[in-house]
């Protein structure tokens, strides 16, 4: 496997910059994650590691060798897109195989058999070899599309959306097989999603991207726990993190500068409010009920906006109660909406 290096990348078609000066390392057996909103220039990077796009500016790397200019053939990159894109006029022991039946890496036909018979167990469709591509459901047409990659043992495997079409339990299962096969392979993996899911479940790295600039890289935990701005800080957690004017809670110290004060669900406690609290009440709008917490929904008096907090299963609240909601790990960001030191 390979590192990948994108030095300086940018790229605009007509009036859109879909991508500006990215800067972007991919270490050899990296699972690297690039997370944004659809028009963040995700698939656009991908294109340009590929060589389907060529970049106005910069270099891509790839094993150290610049590749800019190379032709897409030439690169020995793999790339599983969003749709199946299976040949549906042959079998799937014949979609895996086609890749090694190109002719510029032509391979005996014993080798090609042990290949696919290999990736087949290891995407557990050996029982599938003999089927056409059209007679299968869609998380196995997805394992044949992601199988044709495998196959090849290219430097680089290029990943966009490839699981978004599948349902909630496919998506889960597949995530954890792809996470697998990328362990057991030591494969090096650029990866594009919308799903903040995805991302926290299967990266090594996250790269956070917003209108074609990377706005900040890091692991999963360290994205998610020390976001470099209010747009990073949106893009991760379930529920979304709150994110809310300092006018709202001026009982609380804040920086100087603190414009918005995001604060996740887990980080807020929630309690009855009495007559004599001196701190702004809350009312319950909605409760959520899940299995092991409950995640309440409430508006401070005399505001619509509403947060949600995560509560104890065995909390007693309802709707229309009066609260108090306590901040335990702000979060503050300035008018441009990055962050502030707390200490600031």
């Amino acid at each position: 496997m390979a590192e990948l290096r994108l030095t300086g990348v940018s790229k605009r078609f007509a009036a859109v910059q879909a991508v500006t000066d990215l800067q972007l390392h991919v270490s050899s057996g990296e699972f690297f994650v690039l997370l944004g909103p659809s028009g963040a220039g995700k698939t656009t990077t991908l294109r340009l590691v590929a060589g389907l796009e060529r970049p106005d500016a910069g270099h891509v790397h790839i094993a150290g060798q610049d590749v800019s200019a190379m032709a897409p053939a030439l690169r020995d990159v793999a790339f599983v897109f969003q749709q199946y894109s299976l040949y549906p006029h042959l079998s799937v022991y014949d979609n895996l195989a086609f890749p090694l039946r190109s002719p510029l890496r032509p391979t005996p036909e014993a080798r090609i058999r042990a290949k696919v018979t290999e990736v087949a167990r290891l995407l557990r469709i050996e029982d599938k070899l003999g089927n056409p591509a059209t007679r299968l459901s869609g998380g196995q047409m997805q394992r044949v599309a992601i199988g044709r990659a495998l196959v090849r043992d290219p430097q680089l495997y290029l990943m966009d959306e490839p699981l978004s079409s599948l349902d909630a339990r496919l998506r889960n299962d597949l995530r954890l097989e792809l996470k697998r096969i990328q362990q057991d392979l030591g494969a090096t993996m650029l990866y594009v999603t919308h799903d903040q899911t995805e991302a926290m479940t299967m990266a090594s790295r996250i790269g956070v991207l917003e209108g074609g600039r990377l706005v900040q890289v890091g692991t999963p935990r360290e994205v998610y726990e020390n976001p470099s701005t209010s747009h990073v800080a949106a893009r991760l957690g379930s529920p979304r993190i709150n994110l809310f004017a300092r006018a709202l809670v001026p009982a609380v110290a804040a920086p100087n500068d603190a414009v918005t004060v995001g604060v996740r669900a887990e980080h807020m406690r929630i309690h009855q409010h009495s007559d004599n609290d001196a701190h702004r009440a809350a009312r319950v709008r909605r409760i959520e009920r899940l299995s092991d917490r409950h995640l309440v929904h409430v508006a401070p008096e005399g505001s619509d906006q509403e947060w949600v907090v995560s509560a104890r299963a065995g909390d007693s609240f309802a709707p229309d109660d009066a609260v108090r909601v306590e901040l335990l790990q702000p979060l503050w960001f300035d008018a441009g909406g990055r962050r502030i030191d707390a200490a600031a």
